[in-house]
């Protein structure tokens, strides 16, 4: 059978459309596939930290001499009790995880914010190691552990032996308000999602002031988008004190030491002088 030139043409040229759909575009590669756990769902186990100024205040912030302040001659200045502390007490500059940059508050909510932050020094429970809450225990400049199984996760905190348990069958309602809410974890394609709920209004998002009632509701999604990079997103959710659901975002790090592991960072007893010291029968010169 003979084929004509024109034929000819039309056979290569279909061949060379099909052949260049079937390729990446140039300089793409393929999207990640994550490892797969038991169960076969990305692994997510390892141990994880940010690498942000988050914990300080999820908006952009500047550089500034410390989180307490007193005014100055010429500007703000570090209060007494922090004075001695010089630039290790100072603020880092962060460019901030919410996106959209600002934290919706309602009017009333936004003076609550600034008092909080005017009185840092008595208010922030991070101070006096109280459990930090979600989504602020991933941020905490500690490592964290997920572990996972084909039934189960569980993520171990460093900070304050805080611990989660995500629960992949519904509970239903949480039973009573906790600092670290109850977790419920499902799959959407490679991403799981937990619904966290059940909080109460004790635990604040950053050093900033920043802050919650107990009707906080958070979904939180963990994405594998590399051999060592979760990417994370929290959508946040509290009628009482913001006009509307709010979202921050950031990279989390697998730890790379070859003998990388959870240590103790059990702080109740650094603050008991803190906190009990003035009950003391004779209380120690501060």
């Amino acid at each position: 059978m003979r084929i004509t030139i024109q034929r000819a043409m039309r056979i290569l040229v279909a061949g060379a459309v099909l052949a260049a759909a079937a390729m990446p575009l140039a300089g793409q590669s393929p999207p990640y596939r994550a490892p797969r756990a038991d169960g076969g769902k990305p692994d997510l186990n390892g141990i994880w930290q940010t690498l942000n100024e988050a914990n300080y205040d999820l908006e952009g912030h500047n550089a500034r001499p410390a989180m307490a302040l007193m005014p100055g001659p010429y500007g703000p200045v570090p209060a007494g009790p922090v004075l001695a502390l010089g630039a290790v007490g100072a603020v880092p500059p962060g460019l901030g995880v919410v996106d959209g940059g600002v934290i919706p508050y309602k009017p009333e909510a936004l003076v609550q914010k600034n008092e909080n932050q005017a009185n840092w020094l008595s208010r922030d429970p991070e101070i006096k190691c109280y459990l930090p809450g979600v989504p602020r225990a991933t941020y905490i400049p500690q490592p964290f552990r997920i572990l996972q199984s084909a039934s189960q996760i569980f993520i171990a905190y460093q900070y304050a032996g805080a611990v989660r348990n995500i629960y992949l069958k519904d509970p239903g309602p949480a039973q009573v308000d906790s600092w670290m809410g109850q977790s419920f974890g499902h799959w959407e394609g490679d991403t799981l999602v937990v619904d966290v709920s059940g909080f109460n209004d004790q635990t604040w998002f950053d050093r900033a002031g920043n802050f919650h009632s107990d009707a906080l509701h958070v979904v939180e999604r963990y994405s594998r988008t590399s051999p060592d990079v979760i990417s994370y997103e929290a959508t946040i959710e509290d009628p009482k004190v913001f006009t509307r659901p709010w979202k921050i975002s950031m990279p989390l790090y697998r730890r790379q030491e070859k003998n990388a592991q959870i240590l103790d960072f059990k702080c109740v007893e650094f603050v008991e002088e803190l906190v009990y010291g003035q009950w003391r029968k004779k209380p120690l010169s501060r």
